[in-house]
């Protein structure tokens, strides 16, 4: 368990003051220009050492990332993005981030800009974020006012401008190319890759899009050294993270604590456990919506980490944490999902323009009980059509939960549908 000293995120709840004064009286904004000083390069591989894997859901290394960019400028300008638009359902971590301890962010806009080579960054925000919006906008004003931002940041030489950029609330627009359309005042639908966002992003410049967790976690790690970070969690899986853990818990909550934590440990350290008690557990989802569920008895002693959750047949994604107990209808919550896809598929690729609708259509009938069998296996083969056969993973997305559910929960399913054939009302769905 994380001790308070380790915390990245020591305003999580607002109990403290939020402005650039209870920042600096916190730690935040400690030495920026001297990390500035020591140099791209330096920065990138203290990134690498630390193992910072990407906190939007991907994992991809966050260093390596960032060592993609071009090191000369070819004449254009270099740019970073940050995604905030976080509209994957049951994940509330960045918002956190952004309301209780916008400095964080800001600084780590900086440095990891420099590091970059990029003099200006984009902070893309969700758009029902508007409370959000206008903390982080008031942050950026005092930073600005301070001389921490703008022409020569911090006193280091370095100019460095911040934009917030407000989304219209599409789910599609968290993809990071259909981000860079958006930004750019199209409509937002994912790009063809390549060329990656590196070679040619918003505008047509070298642009990085990093997540706020990402990006908010720098400094922190430079000024207390990557061995420091890479000290907790397992290999391949270092440092803390913010899980939000909703649904039937005793306590929902959103906290940071190191990554390998076991399933059960997160839960019963700071949920004070499942509501009703271990027995009554029956499935988790445990990075967001759109990674496969697990049945409650596989997962109590799995590893929270990106691997520990791929052994699970799951994902960590974003470490959004959604129990269900036995009260919940399991076929009826993925049904939801199914129609939340459907409804923000923007329509690209026909394989999840067609198939987002039919699945949804053919979830809905397994909700009554009024398909047969066989359409079960039909369903799995669908959803194996559209999974990996879109320009970008909203596709998977849509799949993942109906396949988790019909590799874990296919008797239920099997059960209902055979009871609304033999007139049994007990096993079919609540209206």
């Amino acid at each position: 368990m994380l001790k308070d000293e380790d915390r990245i995120f020591t305003n999580l709840y607002g109990m403290h003051d939020r402005s650039l004064k209870g920042a600096r009286a916190r730690g935040h904004w400690d030495g920026t220009a001297g990390m500035i000083r020591q140099g791209r390069d330096w920065i990138v591989e203290q990134m690498k050492a630390s193992g910072l894997r990407g906190r939007g859901g991907a994992g991809f290394p966050t260093g390596l990332k960032w060592s993609f960019m071009p090191k000369e400028s070819d004449g254009r300008p270099a740019y970073l993005v940050v995604n905030a638009d976080e509209s994957e359902p049951g994940t509330c971590k960045d918002r956190e981030i952004m309301r209780h301890d916008p400095h964080t962010l800001i600084e780590g806009c900086l440095i990891a800009s420099f590091a970059m080579n990029a003099h200006a960054c984009f902070i893309y925000i969700r758009g029902e974020y508007i409370r959000e919006r206008e903390v982080l906008q008031a942050a950026i004003d005092e930073a600005y006012e301070d001389g921490l931002i703008g022409r020569n940041a911090c006193g280091s030489g370095w100019d460095f401008d911040l934009y917030l950029t407000h989304g219209a609330g599409a789910y599609i627009c968290g993809e990071e190319t259909a981000l860079l359309e958006s930004l750019e005042g199209k409509k937002g639908m994912p790009r063809m890759k390549p060329p990656f966002p590196a070679m040619a992003g918003v505008y047509g410049c070298p642009t990085t899009v990093n997540n706020v967790e990402s990006i908010a976690v720098v400094p922190t790690i430079l000024r207390r050294g990557p061995e420091w970070f890479a000290s907790f969690g397992r290999a391949n899986n270092t440092g803390t993270k913010i899980y939000a853990i909703s649904g039937h818990v005793n306590t929902p909550c959103v906290v940071e604590d190191e990554m390998s934590l076991s399933f059960e440990e997160l839960i019963e350290t700071h949920c004070g456990g499942i509501r009703g008690g271990w027995g009554n557990l029956k499935a988790v989802i445990p990075g967001g919506s759109s990674v496969p569920c697990v049945r409650g008895e596989n997962i109590r002693d799995a590893v929270m980490d990106f691997d520990g959750l791929k052994e699970c047949g799951s994902s960590l994604g974003t470490a959004a944490v959604i129990v269900m107990d036995q009260s919940t209808d399991i076929i009826k919550a993925i049904w939801r999902l199914s129609k939340f896809y459907k409804h923000e598929s923007c329509g690209q690729c026909t394989p999840c323009r067609e198939g987002t609708g039919w699945m949804m259509r053919v979830m809905d009938r397994l909700v009554r009980g009024e398909a047969e069998v066989e359409e079960i296996d039909m369903l799995f083969d669908v959803s194996k059509q559209v999974e990996g056969h879109t320009i970008c993973a909203l596709g998977d997305a849509a799949a993942w939960p109906i396949q988790g559910l019909i590799r874990n929960f296919r008797d239920e399913i099997e059960d209902r549908i055979k009871a609304q054939k033999s007139g049994r009302v007990s096993a079919v769905a609540a209206e």
